[in-house]
């Protein structure tokens, strides 16, 4: 077992420096409990004995999977349903009806680092709600994309199958009932569900304009992160993939000042959300 007594100074910074090259993240000082806690397993499964030997095997790419299993590893997967509450009520509340007022014709939607696939989902769910009180809306064919570094984790995404620990998290119980079926110990996506969300791999560092561009970006929770250079980059890059007028949504504790220009902020009764400039 990695133990942090074990990791040096030395190859905790190499371990630093090829992290925020790898995929953005930036790790604080003293950050080698986190480092133990999300290799060992991968460490004892590889038959390397220590952060040493692995960042020598990195270095030398060999074996070829190895460093994206790192990444996969050390990335984190924290997500829940309609995580945080607000941001779904501003969809609901004051995003899609401004839409369904000046579109004509469905909506396309980016989940960037969806995790699991809680969000993407989630959106979905907002959309089907949405369109069932309107009666009829032209929301109902929009398109989710969603995306994440991590293949490991996509692919448990698209199963679309969850335990029913996982559904605690957020779901409650009417929303189950509705947009879930049971089968054997655990819960799948309805297919109304399912059928708007595709999932794509995509790091964030590099380019994403083949990705097509959105009326709608949910990036949350991701960009605290990265530095400053690499957020100003993002954002940049962010508002090129967005529609004129389209919205940005980024996670509670994170902020475009300083970082970009290229949008301006809109105060909902429910958030602060960003819409691209014209």
């Amino acid at each position: 077992m990695l133990q942090m007594q074990d990791i040096s100074s030395h190859d905790y910074q190499r371990f630093k420096t090829f992290l925020e090259q790898a995929c953005g993240i930036i790790l604080g000082e003293g950050k080698q409990y986190l480092i133990a806690s999300r290799l060992t397993r991968l460490l004892r499964d590889e038959n390397i004995a220590n952060l040493s030997d692995l960042m020598i095997s990195i270095e030398r790419g060999h074996p070829r999977h190895l460093r994206d299993a790192v990444v996969d590893a050390m990335t984190t997967n924290e997500t829940s349903w309609f995580r945080d509450g607000v941001p779904f009520e501003t969809l609901a509340q004051h995003v899609f009806p401004e839409f369904d007022k000046k579109r004509t014709g469905p909506i396309r939607i980016w989940s960037s680092a969806c995790s699991s696939g809680q969000e993407p989902y989630t959106i979905s769910m907002i959309i089907s709600e949405y369109c069932r009180k309107q009666l009829s809306s032209q929301l109902a064919q929009s398109q989710i994309m969603a995306t994440d570094i991590s293949g490991s984790i996509l692919a448990e995404a698209k199963r679309a199958e969850y335990e029913d620990v996982a559904l605690g998290r957020g779901l409650s119980s009417n929303r189950r009932q509705q947009f879930f079926t049971k089968q054997d110990t655990r819960w799948r996506v309805s297919d109304d569900i399912r059928r708007r969300v595709s999932f794509r791999e995509q790091n964030l560092l590099q380019g994403f304009a083949a990705l097509g561009r959105f009326d709608i970006i949910f990036c949350r929770n991701v960009l605290i992160y990265f530095s400053a250079e690499r957020k100003k980059d993002i954002l940049k890059r962010m508002a090129q993939s967005l529609n004129r007028g389209g919205y940005l949504f980024l996670g509670a504790s994170e902020t475009i000042s300083g970082y970009s220009d290229a949008f301006e902020s809109v105060r909902t009764p429910f958030s602060t959300i960003y819409r691209r400039k014209d």
